[in-house]
């Protein structure tokens, strides 16, 4: 691991598990817990780099199993890694594509090897190991990057768990071993289910990998949210007090303090772009359809309470006039605002953990949204 990506927690809150602290990386320091932008293709959807770091935005995501159909991860290398790539200033993180080869590649053919599949945009066939995907992730070249699991379905049985879990394991040793570049960080992923011994015993073994930091994976897939959050407490308790946690794949506010309540330090989701896209608003007033007619004619802000770049210059009436009218550019400004929006609420959070006053944050957050929390 490189000598420059460690984690100093400054703070834990007093009435809960919440944690601050200074994520430290090669290409900057970022305070936690974070939410983290989602950007798969070396952008994040509408939005320019430059607006992503105005809004907050410390770590953002890539993703693996994308970047290596299009453009391919040697064009990423040749570019000089992924962020001069795309001009990101600030540190970034890549998944394996797990997720993706799982929920997104027909055909699948999984195998102590690896997994073979088929492409979702040509159906060329692909084969992914631990190995392989360690060696694009290192010509990608993010400050923090993912080992190679298999994201189990929910729900599964037990026996079908087990194997699983026990298979990550075994990819999670070798993708270890396969690991040479010392400026990246190397996570582990908890697998196993919500089943609390699977669980236990996978964040155990990892730790005993000693790894940068350990990611809980097989949340977000359709389970209940009390399922989800299970899923954590079976997990995070035998993860080192002294490095990240990474919750994957949650973006609504119910969520996000859940997690960090629990000891989460990082959040990552497309949530905020993608309801964006169909002129759905995350504001401190609730949720927003900017598609409605009562906002053809109102001529206020998008939500009071915001300093983004869209709510200090536009009307709701122009909002809902651009996307009425599909121009890009309301998806656009709709995307900032979310993403400030979601910062906006976890920078709240470490305020408050700083005062030892996080459940009352959190509860007032929640009271405040009401049935509309989870957007």
């Amino acid at each position: 691991m490189s000598k420059d990506f460690y984690l100093e927690i400054l703070h834990v809150d007093k009435n809960s598990k919440a944690r601050y602290g200074i994520l430290h990386t090669p290409h900057g320091d970022c305070e936690v817990p974070m939410f983290m932008p989602v950007g798969t293709l070396a952008t994040v959807k509408t939005m320019t780099p430059e607006e992503i770091k105005s809004c907050g935005a410390g770590v953002i995501l890539a993703n693996t199993y994308h970047l290596h159909l299009r453009p391919g991860e040697d064009i990423v290398a040749k570019a000089g890694g992924v962020q001069k790539f795309m001009n990101y200033n600030g540190p970034m993180l890549t998944d394996s594509g797990g997720f993706q080869v799982f929920s997104l590649a027909s055909k699948r053919n999984i195998k102590e090897e690896g997994a073979t599949f088929k492409s979702h945009l040509n159906g060329d066939k692909i084969f992914f190991s631990p190995e392989t995907v360690i060696e694009i992730e290192e010509k990608i070249g993010a400050d923090i990057i993912m080992s190679f699991d298999e994201c189990i379905p929910y729900p599964a049985s037990y026996d079908y768990v087990k194997n699983s879990t026990l298979r990550t394991l075994r990819w999670a040793k070798r993708g270890k071993e396969a690991h040479k570049r010392e400026d990246q960080a190397l996570f582990g992923i908890v697998q196993g289910g919500d089943y609390q011994d699977l669980r236990k015993m996978c964040a155990e073994e990892l730790v005993k990998m000693d790894f940068d930091g350990y990611s809980i994976g097989g949340t977000s897939i359709g389970e209940p949210k009390e399922v989800c959050f299970r899923m954590i407490d079976y997990a995070i308790e035998y993860l080192p007090f002294d490095k990240p946690r990474y919750l994957m794949g949650v973006g609504s506010l119910d969520y996000i303090l859940e997690g960090i309540g629990k000891g989460i330090d990082m959040m990552d989701c497309v949530l905020p772009t993608r309801i964006a896209r169909h002129g759905t608003c995350m504001t401190h007033e609730g949720r927003v359809n900017i598609r409605k007619e009562c906002y053809k004619e109102d001529f206020s802000s998008l939500d009071k309470e915001c300093d983004c770049y869209t709510c200090k210059n536009y009307t709701k009436a122009y909002l809902r006039h651009l996307y009425v009218s599909d121009e890009a550019l309301g998806a656009h400004l709709l995307s900032i605002h979310n993403i400030r929006f979601l910062i906006s609420i976890v920078e709240g959070a470490r305020n408050a953990i700083k005062e030892d006053r996080f459940n009352e944050y959190k509860e007032e957050v929640l009271r405040k949204y009401g049935d509309k929390r989870g957007f």
